[in-house]
Formats: C-alpha cells, sequence, structure tokens
C-alpha cells in the first residue's frame, strides 16, 4: 500500500481553498499551482510578470526541497498565463532559466484571470523522485 507525504507551506490560502501544496504518492510527487507568494503566505510582486514567474519558481524549489527533489526531476509542468500573447517570450525565458538543459513536457494556458488581483502566472509540477536529481 503507497502511502502519502503531504507538504504545505503554511499559509492562508491553504485552509482558505482547501488544498495542500504538494502529495507525495510512490515515486511520484503532485505538485500544486504555485505562484508568487511570500514566505507569510502574502501575494507580491502584483502586476510584474518576470518577478512573479521568478518568485513562483522559488516557491516550487522549496517544495521540491522539502522532497529531497530537484528541476531536473521535473517531468511535467503546467502554466496557467494571463495576457499569454504578451507574457509569452517572458514565459519562454524564464522557463529557460530556471531549468536550464532539463526540458519536461510543458503545457502552457492562457487563462483570462488568476485568484489574486495582479497574479499573472500560476505553476503546476509533476516529479519522478526516481530520475537523477
Amino acid at each position: 500500500m503507497t502511502t502519502l507525504d503531504v507538504y504545505d507551506h503554511h499559509v492562508p490560502a491553504e485552509s482558505d481553498f482547501g488544498y495542500t501544496q504538494a502529495i507525495r504518492s510512490g515515486d511520484l510527487i503532485h505538485v500544486s499551482g504555485q505562484l508568487s507568494l511570500d514566505e507569510a503566505g502574502a501575494f507580491v510582486h502584483a502586476d510584474d510578470f518576470a518577478a512573479q514567474l521568478r518568485q513562483t519558481y522559488a516557491n516550487g524549489d522549496r517544495v521540491l526541497g522539502h522532497y529531497g527533489a530537484t528541476r531536473n526531476q521535473v517531468v511535467s509542468q503546467t502554466l496557467y498565463v494571463v495576457n499569454l500573447l504578451r507574457n509569452a517570450a517572458a514565459t519562454a525565458e524564464g522557463n529557460r532559466a530556471y531549468f536550464g538543459a532539463h526540458r519536461p513536457v510543458s503545457t502552457v494556458v492562457g487563462v483570462a484571470e488568476l485568484p489574486f488581483p495582479g497574479q499573472a502566472v500560476e505553476i503546476a509540477f509533476v516529479v519522478d523522485t526516481r530520475l537523477p536529481a
């Protein structure tokens, strides 16, 4: 029987929205959509796409670190981007900067809005811990 290992950032949004940041089930880690929250759970960098993208990936790193995983073990990501046409180049640049030579599968979805005023990006991951770190 597989056991679940759950991780939270311990921010108000987790209880407000009723979710956890990540669940490890066997060798896979499913990471909820990360966004530009600081360590206290406040939304930061409203309307600054590049800064939000950096903070969002940094929050993803916090989740990966909890499990002893790295970016190289991310097998899939889904990005939700407001104003996708305007932010497409910055999305690609941020993705390349974050992953370097590693290339997970990726789906980018243009959306009309996200939960916080000024929020422009949210990113969910799937991680396979059997891959080399």
